[in-house]
């Protein structure tokens, strides 16, 4: 088979490493993938939100599957030409996709369906938002609607910092048209769980439970980022919860989409805080999210192409969705100042990887994509890779143990190059407090 795939960062990167292990994958095509991928895949340079152009390479390479990862080419509606086509996709609708791409939406549609969310409220008008601000409860969330890259949600401790964050989505525009409409809801309290499920439209298969980590700095300081490492499983992640979560979040969701006259079709993220009162939905991703996937593919022990091809097909309660008994932990080496300014274009020295090791790359280039504008390459820079991004590398690594798992991640992970790299020394750490108290 010939497999397409969307996007270009460490999520892709995973994704295109589990597939290639099948043998009936003769090629894939990443679209444009990056300096890494480009070991495994052919890269077309072609925009992830290019749908007329992401359309012409499947047809021109005959591809048999395309998976859309990215949030932007699916609310765009990738899918929905692709399928115009007749060219099979794993992937959502872009109906369906309006769960990720509008909180607004999406706050809605769990109130609609009784799916427990915190309490919020919507605005488009800014005066309106700001006299909700002197208000409502302190502290309190507000949230850019739109897709905003992980980072359109700011905690406000005091109502100054509500009337900031507001200016700061709708008068500033910090989101683009993201923030034209945003969200104040209910400030909740819980560890956080992250759970990727399948979902042909009618049934839906869970894999493993991880725990990201979105602050820029250890003890979860500084600003939100597209997500700094991860572990998994998630300890708080019981066998009461997860069919607490079952019963009354992952079946009405897909239900839900099909009274909606949407089925899903895809990976389903589900961003879930354990609240005093149960599990309650942050947001919902309509894709794999990033970098839960760098750490929870390798612990899938089913076929991946199999469980894509019987979501698209519409049969996966035939198709099983099995873990590995393992523990895995990625940790994300970042260029210094993400998520806010950070250079580009520094060489990158990586390490030899043992076995139940994996480096992804995620925001990386070959050097003469880099230098290509300052002139001809060297032989030297043709083989190197430079930053060409916030997340660079995701350093990965699986053990029998939640520990030993993140003190084999960080190992690798120190021995990662670059000017500037910087991670946090912490991912983790609320994990292994969890297992050590229950």
């Amino acid at each position: 088979m010939k497999i397409g795939v969307v996007g270009s960062g460490g999520r892709e990167a995973a994704i295109v490493w589990k597939l290639a292990q099948d043998e009936r994958v003769e090629e894939i095509v990443a679209l444009p993938g990056n300096g890494g991928i480009a070991e495994l895949a052919t890269c077309v340079d072609v925009e992830a939100t290019d749908i007329p152009g992401v359309v012409n390479v499947a047809k021109e390479r005959a591809l048999d599957l395309v998976i859309v990862t990215p949030d932007d080419p699916l609310v765009l509606g990738m899918v929905d030409a692709l399928n115009h086509e007749g060219i099979a996709t794993f992937g959502p609708t872009k109906a369906a996709a309006q769960l990720e791409g509008s909180k607004a939406y999406a706050k809605e549609f769990m109130q609609k369906y009784n799916i427990p969310t915190a309490a919020f409220r919507v605005f488009s008008d800014e005066e309106e938002a700001l006299a909700y601000a002197e208000t409502c409860p302190v502290p309190t969330v507000v949230k850019a609607s739109g897709l905003a890259l992980g980072k359109g949600v700011i905690i406000c401790k005091t109502r100054e910092e509500i009337t900031r964050a507001i200016h700061h989505m709708m008068s500033e525009a910090a989101f683009g048209s993201s923030g034209k409409t945003i969200v104040i809801e209910e400030y909740i309290e819980g560890p956080e769980i992250s759970v990727l499920a399948f979902s042909d439209g009618e049934s839906i298969k869970p894999l493993i439970s991880s725990m990201d980590h979105k602050r820029a700095f250890d003890n979860d300081e500084g600003p939100n980022t597209g997500g700094m490492g991860c572990i998994a499983p998630n300890p708080f992640y019981t066998k009461d919860v997860a069919r607490r979560c079952m019963e009354d979040i992952f079946l009405p969701t897909i239900e839900g989409c099909q009274a909606e006259g949407h089925p899903f079709h895809g990976c389903l993220f589900f961003g879930l805080m354990l609240t005093a009162d149960g599990p309650k939905v942050l947001e919902y991703n309509c894709r794999f999210g990033d970098p839960e996937t760098q750490t929870v593919l390798p612990l899938l022990q089913s076929n991946l192409l199999d469980i894509m091809l019987a979501t698209e097909r519409g049969d996966l309660e035939k198709v099983a969705a099995e873990n590995s008994s393992d523990a895995s932990c990625c940790v994300v080496i970042a260029s210094k100042g993400y998520p806010v300014a950070y250079e580009k274009g520094f060489p990158i020295t990586l390490p030899q990887t043992s076995p139940a090791e994996e480096l992804f790359v995620a925001g990386a280039a070959a050097g003469v994509e880099a230098v290509a504008a300052a002139g001809p390459a060297t032989d030297a820079q043709h083989n190197e890779l430079v930053t060409n991004g916030g997340r660079v590398i995701n350093a990965v690594a699986q053990a029998p143990s939640l520990e030993a798992a993140i003190n084999k991640a960080y190992a690798l992970a120190e021995q990662v190059r670059f000017d500037g790299a910087t991670m946090r020394h912490d991912i983790g750490k609320r994990a292994l407090g969890a297992n050590q108290s229950s």
